[in-house]
């Protein structure tokens, strides 16, 4: 796993598909989901995103900590919903998060994390006119769908971790591990933002100057 991204290599017809193109269809699919309400319809809507999975020749070893994800989410959510609205409204519950997550998953893998910044950018281009922060807002969306998977994947790695020492029921043994490799994650994608001159605003000419029009003091000035 990388700072900016969990892209799988590929030469599938989803790796070539336009990023736009394929972002528009997540769009739309995470939309459907949402407003539907037929576990059937949702059922197919997770098999449509499993057919993907197998067009796109992902490695298991890439999906498994997702498919552990998915599966905590569908037992937690599930038990809880069903608790408190019954196994119906819980399982189109679980069916959407399934499908959703499953194809913000499809998404980043075959997706490099530019081509999505790129996209956006040229869409918001028009806007720039009018101060609008088209590259700040491409790198935006990038990151945040890119999150959805990366937390995952970072889950199902502890999870793991914590199987492998036989404490898979201790609750301190997931969470802690987790908020950790949470936060140097974090601290890793501030690094290679960084590197990537985001965020350096003394170097941005579109900056405004906060100190009232004096600037900055010189090595004389008291």
């Amino acid at each position: 796993m990388t700072p900016l991204g969990l892209y799988s290599p590929g030469d599938s017809v989803l790796h070539r598909a336009p990023a736009g193109a394929k972002l528009l269809v997540l769009l739309a699919l995470v939309t459907a989901v949402v407003l539907v309400g037929s576990a059937a319809w949702l059922g197919g809507a997770c098999g449509v995103v499993a057919a993907g999975y197998a067009v796109a020749r992902i490695p298991v070893r890439r999906v498994l900590p997702l498919l552990r994800t998915l599966l905590l989410l569908a037992v937690l959510v599930g038990a809880l919903q069903g608790w408190l609205l019954g196994w119906q409204p819980a399982l189109v519950t679980v069916l959407r998060l399934s499908a959703s997550l499953a194809a913000a998953g499809l998404f980043t893998l075959t997706t490099r994390i530019d081509a999505v910044v790129a996209t956006v950018e040229r869409a918001l281009g028009p806007l720039r006119r009018i101060g609008v922060r088209a590259d700040r807002l491409g790198l935006l969306v990038g990151l945040t769908v890119q999150a959805v998977t990366t937390l995952s994947a970072i889950a199902g790695s502890v999870r793991e971790a914590a199987r492998a020492r036989g404490a898979e029921r201790s609750p301190t043994a997931f969470a802690v591990p987790f908020v950790v490799r949470t936060l140097r994650h974090a601290d890793e994608l501030g690094e290679a933002l960084a590197a990537r001159g985001i965020g350096d605003e003394a170097d941005d000419p579109d900056h405004l100057d906060t100190t009232g029009g004096r600037g900055r003091a010189g090595p004389g000035v008291p």
